[in-house]
């Protein structure tokens, strides 16, 4: 241990319920929770984060599987990437399973968990796009025993968020029963931290597709338009075909959307993109369009 090493935690809590961990925020404001710990600790050790207390959520059982609940999946936040990795969870949410292999070396994956990645909201977070696709909610537990449901892509934004004393419990998924694709690039080859990644979902009962765009911006982009377009272009009636055409279209449309133009200059020209932004839009287009395809196929 190096000398420039952050002192230790004062106190250290942990707590086997839900509730229990809850209570013991309340009781120590400045305490930080943590599970996996692959962020927290990072920060910890690189001197960013002192914190006063623990509150160790890796003996709350409760948290760490999942159940069945209305055409949902009601998914524990101490879920550990390794665990979504398994091909029973793959069968159920493919796109958040892979995206759960793509999480870094098997030292990561065995500890990080799904609240984790929520909590800490890190723009190249693997999990994120595959939930901002899916619409996912997250059940926030409270004090006194309350439970408030709120839109994981209203937390990332900024549009809600936790308040003193609440922990995630759980991530609400739709069971869509229908191709799900995650796609990733990286700066390395092997595992490494995202340059960009696109989640595509279909929704067949719906005769949707939901995609969102990953790691190019503080939270998962949603291009709405492109979403909006290929979905009628596409055959949901005949094996869900389309034209080879529309799948280049779809990547084009989905890049320019989260990486737009520059915007025009007072004599109306329009400046060119830096040669870095038009590869990582380059790149985007081509996650896009390979996401789409391999979901139809």
């Amino acid at each position: 241990m190096s000398t420039h090493a952050p002192q230790a935690a004062q106190a250290v809590t942990l707590p086997t319920t839900l509730d229990d961990a809850v209570a013991a925020l309340a009781a120590m404001p400045a305490a930080v929770p943590v599970a996996g710990g692959t962020d927290l600790m990072a920060a910890v050790n690189s001197g960013q984060l002192r914190p006063a207390g623990l509150v160790g959520l890796g003996r709350i059982s409760e948290i760490r599987g999942w159940q069945y609940q209305d055409g949902h999946a009601l998914l524990g936040a101490g879920l550990t990437h390794a665990r979504m990795g398994r091909p029973d969870f793959a069968a159920l949410i493919p796109a958040l399973a892979a995206a759960a292999r793509a999480a870094g070396p098997p030292q990561i994956r065995n500890a990080g968990t799904l609240g984790g990645n929520v909590a800490s909201a890190a723009p190249t977070g693997d999990a994120l796009p595959v939930l901002a696709a899916l619409e996912a909610t997250l059940i926030v537990a409270g004090p006194g025993g309350a439970r408030r449901e709120v839109p994981v892509s209203h937390l990332l934004a900024g549009m809600e968020m936790l308040r003193g004393g609440e922990l995630i419990g759980y991530v609400r998924v739709p069971l869509l029963h229908a191709p799900q694709v995650f796609l990733k690039a990286t700066g390395r080859t092997g595992p490494g931290r995202a340059v960009a990644s696109v989640a595509l979902v279909l929704d067949p009962a719906r005769r949707g597709v939901r995609c969102a765009v990953g790691a190019i911006a503080p939270m998962p982009l949603r291009p709405l338009e492109a979403e909006q377009w290929v979905a009628r272009l596409i055959d949901w009636d005949n094996g869900r075909t389309i034209v080879p055409e529309a799948l280049t279209a779809f990547g084009e449309y989905v890049a320019a959307a989260c990486i737009p133009d520059p915007t025009p200059g007072v004599d109306g020209s329009v400046p060119e993109l830096p040669p870095a932004v038009l590869h990582l839009r380059r790149t985007v287009a081509a996650l896009a369009r390979r996401a789409l395809g391999r979901a139809l196929s």
